[in-house]
């Protein structure tokens, strides 16, 4: 198989503006004090980088979820997880809350209730506050990853 070297057109941004790096950094660690398992964040993190074709963040979290124990079973299928039966209802409900975050513009309602009211079923408010900041936090790194073509296997991003 041959392969095509993709090169970024710039360093990512959260590199170069000075404190952004941290700033992103202590969001993420901010989200990790409430009771979502980390799967569960790894799983979001995969979903939302699928959608929003981030190559970088696709390979990133699929690795992350194998070095957390996760079989290759449920990884292969996060894209397809509303027909997979690998996931757990919380789970759904996280995928589903992260599409629908994802997608905001859409839909004229783009988190329906239906949506939400699963969430909020499967998470008390602190994990649902910590996922919500957790999938707005994985769709600013795929945007700042996708305009400089950062390619999968590169530097941080």
């Amino acid at each position: 198989m041959q392969t095509t070297a993709i090169q970024a057109r710039m360093a990512n941004p959260a590199m170069i503006v000075p404190d952004a790096l941290q700033a992103l950094l202590a969001l993420a660690k901010s989200a990790k004090t409430a009771d979502v398992p980390p799967q569960t964040a790894y799983l979001v993190h995969l979903r939302a980088s699928q959608i929003n074709g981030c190559s970088y963040c696709v390979e990133m979290h699929s690795r992350e979820l194998r070095q957390a124990g996760e079989p290759d079973e449920r990884i292969f299928a996060v894209a397809a997880w509303r027909e997979a039966p690998y996931f757990t209802d919380a789970e759904r409900a996280a995928l589903a809350l992260t599409e629908a975050v994802t997608r905001l513009a859409d839909r004229a309602d783009p988190v329906p209730d239906e949506t939400w009211y699963e969430a909020a079923r499967q998470y008390d408010e602190p994990a649902l506050a910590a996922l919500i900041v957790e999938i707005a936090l994985i769709n600013t790194w795929n945007r700042l990853n996708v305009p400089v073509r950062q390619p999968a296997g590169s530097g941080p991003g």
